[in-house]
């Protein structure tokens, strides 16, 4: 019985040590602050307090696996200390990347909602709200992506989450169905740098992408969503168009069918630390019923310039936005934004 006792304590620190070897690495803290000051013009004119603030701050562990494989992981709380996402991302060398990922996470499809360029953020990003319906695929939700190595300057991504809509759960726990109208969901990508070994195209990069949910009621088909689009720098200057769409199964005359989107974008770097842009999207929706109602169309335009200074970033944008959120009654939906945001990075 002693001997036995012995035995096991000894395989026991053995293996103690073996996960203290595995698990060697480090962790670090990284975050900013975000201040805007907006003001609302046109029919969304009642601006009340201007003054917006959000908080930012990122854990990130890393560490090696005996076989040369590296591990990340990265937890991000974003305003008032609220939980924005975790991802678990494993660099496996000639075999690719895996990545396990909870909250939204912008993997699949989700990466290409809008890729256009822009000195910050996307037209329907900044100071107004715009109620547009863009991609989104499995990002939103709990998901495991797989990458592939970048073979031929060409890297493709499979994406896939069990049960689209389910919320976020712990480890040794389980979520429920989300509301028994879809299961699962999955997302394929590809992105092409056909460079050819020229410098000229070294900027160039061609990009495509779909999504499918599964819908388990009869009465309804699958959603399925899309996008395809072109970026290209040359020098200081960065051009990008791109389409995309969302087919949303529904069946009832009054339902919305459809949302198609196309955009695009220019931006100029002025210089290492000044950079400006102009962006516009155009979103239409359609009706399942389209005698009974028309499809609208909405419009977003955005001109923006940024400037950095080490750890600090100061950002002007001007947006309007026409039938926000495919609303067209009296022009109430029509809106236009100013601000001015200044970021503090530590």
């Amino acid at each position: 019985m002693n001997k036995l006792t012995k035995v096991g304590l000894s395989a026991l620190c053995g293996s103690l040590a073996a996960v203290s070897s595995a698990n060697a690495g480090e962790m670090t803290v990284t975050g900013g602050v975000d201040m805007s000051w907006t003001s609302l013009g046109g029919n969304s004119s009642t601006t009340g307090n201007p003054i917006g603030i959000g908080s930012n701050l990122t854990f990130k562990g890393s560490g090696e696996l005996d076989n040369g494989w590296t591990f990340d992981l990265t937890v991000a709380m974003l305003n008032n200390d609220a939980y924005s996402n975790s991802v678990v991302a494993i660099d496996m060398g000639g075999l690719g990347k895996l990545n396990i990922n909870q909250g939204d996470s912008g993997n699949g499809i989700d990466a290409y909602d809008d890729k256009m360029p822009t000195a910050w953020e996307e037209p329907w990003g900044n100071f107004v709200g715009t109620g547009v319906k863009l991609v989104s695929g499995v990002g939103p939700n709990s998901n495991v992506q797989y990458t592939t190595p970048v073979i031929g300057g060409i890297t493709i991504a499979y994406a896939w989450a069990p049960d689209m809509g389910s919320g976020d759960v712990a480890d040794l726990a389980v979520s429920g169905a989300a509301g028994g109208t879809t299961d699962g969901g999955q997302d394929l990508t590809i992105n092409i740098n056909p460079s050819l070994g020229t410098e000229i195209l070294s900027g160039l990069n061609i990009f495509a992408g779909g999504h499918q949910t599964h819908n388990t009621v009869q009465s309804e088909n699958n959603l399925y969503e899309g996008v395809g689009g072109i970026t290209f720098d040359i020098g200081p200057v960065s051009l990008g168009y791109a389409a995309s769409g969302v087919s949303t199964g529904q069946e009832a005359a009054s339902e919305v069918d459809w949302y198609k989107n196309k955009m695009y974008g220019v931006a100029f770097n002025i210089n290492d630390d000044l950079s400006i842009s102009y962006g516009n999207h155009v979103s239409r929706q359609g009706f399942v019923n389209q005698t009974d109602a028309s499809p609208v169309e909405m419009e977003i335009d955005s001109w923006q310039i940024a400037y950095s200074m080490g750890g600090a970033s100061i950002r002007l944008a001007s947006t309007e936005v026409d039938n926000g959120s495919y609303q067209t009654t009296g022009n109430v939906y029509d809106k236009e934004a100013k601000g001015l945001s200044v970021s503090l990075a530590f």
